[in-house]
C-alpha cells in the first residue's frame, strides 16, 4: 500500500515550523498510543506511521529531501522499517536520535525503556526498496543494493568519548538512569534527562561522532531475489540493521520489491496479460499475430470469429509461483480497430458486405435488435 504524505498524517502545512511538527507529533502519539488503545491494531498502525513521519520532518536533512523528492528521496538513507518494529521500541528510538525531555516522557513513560537499558539490547531494523522487472521475477536475481545506516563510531568504539578517555558517572542519577519526583506516598519514576538512562555521561566528547557513538557510514550488500515476489514484499537481510546497544545483536534489513513497469505486460496474480489490437478483418477471418511475451514476441492464432474484448490463453508463459513454483499462463485479451479512413474501394467493398450483414453474418446482433424491437413494442 502506498504511504501517505508525513504532513498529512501529522496534520501540519509544509511551511510549519519544527515546534509546529513536535506539538502536532505528541498530539498524534497520545490520541494513538496502544497504552490508550489497547488491543486496536489500526490504532497502533497509525501510532507507528505518525513515528515515521515524524523522523523525517524533524530532521532537516530527511525533511529537505522529501520536500524535493517526495518518499522516493529517502530511499537508501538508512529509514527504519516501523511496519515491522515493536511499538514500545519507538519512545527509545526518539531519545537516540533527537534527545529525551518531558515530551517524550508524557507519551512514552519508561517501564520499557529501564529494562531495555539494564543489559544488551537488539539493534533496530532498517528498510530500503529494490526495483524489478517482470524478467527478473520470472527467473529470480541477486541485486546490489547501497543504503547508509548509523553505525558504531572507529574513532572512539562507540563509546562518544575521545579516545583515551571514558564516560563518567551521571551526577543527577547517581548512575541508576532514573530520578524520582515528587514525595510522600505518590512518586513518578522517569528517565534522567541528563544521561538518557545510560547512568553515564560523557564528559569529552569524540570528535568524530560529537559524543553520539555513531555515525552514518554507506552500506553495499548483495541480496538474491527469489522468483515469483510480489509487489511491496519484503525481503529480510539478516544482520545489516543498525547495532545494538551495550554489545546487543544487529537488527535486520527488509528490501520491499517495487516492480517497474513493463512496456506491454501487467501482473494478474502469477499471470500477465496483454492487450493486443487487431483489425475487423483480420477478427472476422481469422489469422497469425506475433504478440508480446517476456521471452520477446510469440506467434497467436487468432480464430475466425473473435470478438472485441477476446481473451487467448498461452498456457505456461506467466511468472512462477514463489511457493509451488507453478508458472502462470499469459493471457492475451483482443481489442478490435475500426479504420477512420476508407479509400473509395474499401467503401464500396463494405456496402456490399453489409447488405449481407443483418441476415447471416451477425447473428448475435439481429437477436439483440429483434429483442429491443419486441420488448419495447409490448410496452407501448
Amino acid at each position: 500500500m502506498a504511504k501517505r504524505d508525513y504532513y498529512e498524517v501529522l496534520g501540519v502545512s509544509k511551511n510549519s515550523s519544527n515546534n509546529d511538527i513536535k506539538r502536532a507529533y505528541r498530539r498524534m502519539a497520545m490520541k494513538y498510543h496502544p497504552d490508550k488503545n489497547p488491543d486496536d491494531k489500526e490504532a497502533e498502525n497509525k501510532f507507528k506511521e505518525c513515528a515515521e513521519a515524524y523522523e523525517v520532518l524533524s530532521d532537516p536533512e530527511k525533511r529537505q529531501r522529501y520536500d524535493r523528492f517526495g518518499h522516493e528521496g529517502l530511499r537508501g538513507i538508512g529509514m527504519r522499517d516501523y511496519t515491522h518494529m515493536r511499538w514500545q521500541d519507538i519512545g527509545s528510538i526518539f531519545e537516540d536520535i533527537f534527545g529525551y525531555d518531558e515530551f517524550f516522557s508524557g507519551i512514552f513513560g519508561t517501564r520499557s525503556s529501564r529494562a531495555r537499558r539494564a543489559g544488551p539490547t537488539r539493534g533496530y531494523d532498517l528498510e530500503t526498496t529494490v526495483e524489478l522487472t517482470l524478467n527478473d521475477i520470472a527467473k529470480g536475481t541477486e541485486k546490489t543494493i547501497e543504503f547508509t545506516r548509523q553505525d558504531m563510531c572507529p574513532e572512539c568504539s562507540g563509546s562518544g568519548s575521545a579516545r583515551g578517555t571514558a564516560p563518567t558517572q551521571c551526577s543527577t542519577c547517581g548512575g541508576t538512569g532514573q530520578v524520582a519526583r515528587g514525595g510522600g506516598f505518590f512518586q513518578m519514576v522517569s528517565t534522567c534527562p541528563q544521561c538518557r538512562g545510560s547512568g553515564q555521561v560523557v564528559t569529552n566528547p569524540c570528535k568524530k561522532c560529537k559524543g553520539t557513538g555513531k555515525v552514518p557510514k554507506k552500506r553495499i550488500v548483495n541480496i538474491k531475489i527469489p522468483h515469483g515476489v510480489h509487489e511491496g514484499q519484503g525481503i529480510r537481510v539478516a544482520n545489516e540493521g543498525e547495532p545494538g546497544r551495550n554489545s546487543g545483536p544487529r537488527g535486520d534489513l527488509y528490501c520491499y520489491v517495487r516492480v517497474k513497469p513493463h512496456e506491454f505486460l501487467q501482473r494478474n496474480g502469477n499471470d500477465l496479460i496483454a492487450t493486443v489490437p487487431i483489425s475487423f478483418t483480420q477478427a472476422a477471418l481469422g489469422t497469425t499475430i506475433d504478440v508480446p511475451s517476456l521471452d520477446g514476441t510469440r506467434g497467436l492464432k487468432i480464430p475466425t470469429g473473435t470478438q472485441y474484448g477476446s481473451v487467448l490463453r498461452i498456457k505456461g508463459q506467466g511468472l512462477p509461483d514463489m511457493r509451488t513454483g507453478r508458472t502462470g499462463d499469459q493471457l492475451v485479451q483482443i481489442t478490435i480497430e475500426t479504420p477512420a479512413k476508407l479509400n473509395a474501394k474499401q467503401q464500396e467493398l463494405l456496402r456490399e458486405f453489409a447488405k449481407t450483414e443483418n441476415k447471416t453474418v451477425s447473428p448475435q446482433s439481429k437477436r439483440f435488435f429483434e429483442k429491443l424491437k419486441k420488448y419495447f413494442g409490448n410496452n407501448r
